[in-house]
């Protein structure tokens, strides 16, 4: 399984408009991956709060046209990022009541949507995210040939009870775009670890370059490996990391080392 995760920059000259054509052109540019990344809310940068109303469309908004006309180009299963979502009744989440979510979309080789997941959790502590979105209620997982994909989306990878509902629910590959800040990077790194080794998974981590409203992105996009193994990281600017993994590691190394099994907590209901 052939990976490549867009660490595409996202700075304030570029409109969202022109960002979109331009990740859709390295989109195409990696056919004869299996699976590619992009990482949260590139559109308009994850601190960009002030263009969140501005900026949010619907779940098949222009962003959604683009990326699914780019996966079905070049032939892979693309986890588009996110996108600052406006919730409408026609999409079946309710009454269009101005709801903004930080909404993930997954599209399958031939362009239709495999999955939409909506941030559980939201940054910033009453303010910014935290109060201008929306959250998501329910964990995704997305089946793919030989493999199982699990959903989060940035601040979503410090609260490990999330990614232990996806390994639960079958996720061998955890996908988490992200706009990580530069001036907590080695939390970055620790946490991507920190899932793929308890949770004997692959880790698939996708950073932002550039500023988003002023604030500097961390990138060093990275993959690790069910033992928690860094495979491979970017550096701090734009780029494309590639990476070959095997989906087979991950039922290779829980039944080596089955830690797993030995779960106590959170599997029943104790008795009374």
């Amino acid at each position: 399984m052939r990976a490549s995760l867009i660490q595409i920059a996202v700075d304030e000259g570029e409109s969202p408009g022109s960002r979109r054509q331009r990740a859709a052109a390295l989109v195409r540019a990696q056919a004869g991956a299996d699976l590619v990344v992009l990482p949260e809310l590139w559109t308009t940068g994850a601190f960009a709060y002030e263009d969140f109303g501005r900026e949010a469309e619907p779940l098949q908004g222009p962003t959604y046209e683009t990326m699914a006309a780019a996966a079905a180009d070049a032939g892979v299963w693309l986890h588009a990022g996110s996108i600052p979502e406006r919730a409408t009744s026609a999409d079946g989440s309710g009454p269009d009541d101005g709801t903004l979510y930080n909404t993930s979309l997954v599209f399958s080789p031939s362009g239709e949507l495999a999955a939409a997941y909506r941030k559980i959790h939201r940054f910033g502590f009453d303010q910014g995210e935290a109060v201008l979105m929306g959250a998501g209620r329910e964990p995704v997982t997305v089946p793919l040939p030989g493999t199982t994909l699990g959903l989060g989306t940035c601040y979503d990878l410090r609260f490990p009870e999330l990614f232990r509902a996806l390994v639960d629910a079958g996720a061998e590959v955890l996908v988490l775009p992200a706009g990580w800040p530069e001036r907590r990077r080695a939390h970055w790194t620790l946490l991507a670890r920190a899932r793929a080794v308890e949770n004997q998974a692959f880790v698939l981590a996708c950073g932002t370059a550039g500023t988003h409203a002023g604030v500097p992105q961390a990138g060093h996009s990275i993959v690790v490996d069910p033992w928690g193994e860094v495979l491979a990281e970017a550096g701090a600017g734009e780029e494309v990391l590639t990476v070959d993994l095997d989906p087979a590691k991950v039922a290779a190394t829980r039944e080596q080392f089955p830690a797993l099994k030995d779960r106590v907590l959170g599997l029943a209901t104790p008795r009374r």
